[in-house]
């Protein structure tokens, strides 16, 4: 016995001491990989590959640039994208950039900043290429800002119109014999019908209509501009698909030519005059070393809010949880050195309850400093209602923001239970309303009158709120809510924005309403350390490397599994759009 015990305490201290060891390893991997900046040979090419979903910033990970450790599912960040587009438009031995991507996989208020970057980038008389063996369409209007654009000989460019479909799941639930039940206010609150109906209500679909038109109007108008091609000429282009073929992007002028990556490459060597090789810097190497913040004492605090909203702590890139947003508005409102804070929004709503937490800590660091919001591709409903309070909100055109509205929703699951499962459910309670919400029975019309009466007041607190903030009276700002959505240009217009533009634009604002003139910018919440993310992560089964695993096996399906997912942190009021305002 004891020669077993012996041995089992072994391979115990064992696995502990590799554990310590193994740990060690990384970290003095992970210290060395923070070197400093890469050397950048001269005559370089900035090349930037966009083949991931694009976040507001990036995780750390020193060995995203090694397949072993690199994953699609880490993202990229849009922060990181843009410093270094500006970095390489004033850096000498920086010829050019070669963009190389086929999709887009952002929203169009995220790839309107980007677009803005690399046509300020052309400003210096360097050029863009890009490269792509297929186009999506959001693909196509950030790339079409380039000098040249090539598509594989074989490839496809989608320039057809945008698109925007909503699931159903109201049969589903009837054949599964599961009742929703189903509270609201905003005629245009359309984030319910899914359970409701089989397809989109007339309201849905006229906000639907006006948004999707507005942002596709933008879209042709930009590229315009950018391949000298008149909006009505490319509006026929894309409403009678004339571009069917790789041959009739080149004709119609929106490809430059058919080219293999191999010619591409070729030609960028030309371009960029190198004598020996084509010098090629990845967008990892290229900011390798590049310190966050600069040096001046006085700075500017960017609280990056990006996900659904919940209570609790929240997962960057994933969810907001109220916590976390608290404590960095603390810690914003209490350093001396930092002057403004700008509250970066993209989120399309969630807990109202979360949601009006968060707005309290707006309000109360209004009294100290001035706070701008700046919003990205979303900012909706309860993402909207975290915005309201600030001094001033910027949002860009192609923005969706606004959503007005709430509702709650439950569900009936007796029937589901006894007829498709066998299970059945009895108790006692000590008073007549002790078991509200309980899934295995029908409300009464009394406690429907209750839930609905507590929605109708949530939504009176919101409006009144959002009345407030924008200076209006409440019956004019009930006249734009309802939970009616709007582009970041309708929404100006209606006086829920006060001004149209990316981050860029919101940190001047602070820093003009702070009255500084040198300042840093600094990022909150603080990036965790790569081995933190790791210690973090493991054994956390709702973690990024986890989800993805679920992500690959899905595929396709993936985002009916994130509806469940949703619903089952649906607790109380809920201000949000649509689980997803995907337009394609």
């Amino acid at each position: 016995m004891w020669k077993f015990i012996g041995r089992v305490l072994t391979i115990v201290i064992g696995i502990f001491v590799s554990f310590i060891l193994f740990f060690f390893i990384l970290s003095f991997i992970v210290g060395a990989s923070k070197e400093s900046p890469a050397e950048v040979p001269n005559n370089s090419v900035l090349k930037i590959i966009i083949n991931k979903t694009i976040y507001e910033r990036a995780t750390d990970n020193p060995f995203a640039d090694f397949a072993p450790f690199s994953s699609n599912n880490e993202g990229l960040g849009l922060l990181e994208l843009r410093k270094a587009i500006k970095k390489a438009k004033v850096d000498n031995q920086i010829k050019g950039i070669y963009l190389e991507m086929n999709m887009a996989n952002a929203g169009y208020g995220t790839l309107q900043e980007l677009r803005g970057d690399l046509l300020d980038f052309k400003k210096s008389g360097k050029f863009i290429y890009a490269y792509g063996e297929f186009f999506t369409e959001g693909a196509y209007y950030l790339l079409s800002v380039a000098d040249k654009i090539f598509l594989n000989p074989s490839g496809l460019l989608e320039f057809n119109g945008l698109s925007y479909n909503v699931t159903f799941f109201k049969g589903t639930l009837e054949k599964l014999e599961i009742k929703p039940e189903i509270f609201k206010v905003g005629e245009y609150k359309s984030a319910v019908e899914p359970f409701l109906f089989d397809k989109m209500s007339d309201p849905s679909k006229e906000q639907a209509t006006s948004f999707i038109t507005a942002i596709h109007n933008e879209y042709l108008q930009a590229v315009s501009l950018s391949r000298k091609i008149p909006v009505e000429k490319l509006k026929i282009i894309s409403d009678s698909m004339l571009v069917r073929s790789p041959r009739d992007a080149v004709k119609y002028g929106l490809i430059t030519e058919l080219a293999y990556k191999d010619q591409v490459e070729a030609q960028l060597k030309k371009e960029s005059k190198s004598t020996d090789k084509l010098n090629l810097i990845s967008l990892n190497k290229y900011l390798a070393g590049e310190e966050e913040n600069g040096l001046e004492e006085s700075k500017i605090a960017v609280i990056i809010a990006s996900g659904d909203i919940n209570s609790g702590k929240g997962e960057e890139n994933e969810s907001i949880g109220s916590e976390r947003i608290v404590e960095q508005l603390r810690i914003a409102r209490d350093d001396k050195n930092i002057k403004a804070v700008v509250l970066r929004v993209n989120s399309p709503g969630g807990s109202a309850l979360a949601s009006d937490v968060m707005w309290r800590e707006v309000m109360l660091t209004k009294e100290k400093k001035p706070i701008i919001a700046s919003m990205s591709d979303m900012a909706a409903s309860g993402g909207y209602f975290i915005s309201m309070a600030c001094d001033k909100i910027v949002a860009n055109p192609m923005t969706i923001t606004g959503s007005i509205g709430v509702f709650g929703i439950l569900f009936n699951a007796k029937n589901f239970l006894k007829n498709k499962l066998g299970v059945t459910s009895d108790g006692v309670q000590t008073g007549k309303f002790s078991d509200l919400g309980n899934p295995t029975r029908e409300f009464t019309a009394f406690e429907r009158k209750l839930i609905q009466k507590e929605i109708d007041s949530t939504y009176e607190d919101f409006a009144s709120k959002a009345a407030k903030g924008r200076k209006m009276s409440l019956e004019e700002l009930k006249k734009i809510a309802s939970g009616r959505v709007w582009t970041g240009t309708q929404a100006k217009q209606n006086g829920l924005v006060d001004q149209l533009g990316g981050l860029e634009t919101a940190i001047e604002i602070a820093a003009k309403a702070a009255k500084i003139k040198s300042y840093s910018v600094t990022y909150l919440p603080k990036k965790k350390d790569f081995l933190e993310d790791i210690l973090t992560k493991i054994g956390d089964s709702e973690s990024e490397s986890n989800i993805s695993v679920v992500k690959n096996e899905l595929g396709e399906f993936y985002p009916y599994f994130t509806y469940l997912q949703k619903i089952k942190k649906m607790e109380g009021v809920q201000a949000r759009v649509p689980f997803e305002i995907e337009i394609k």
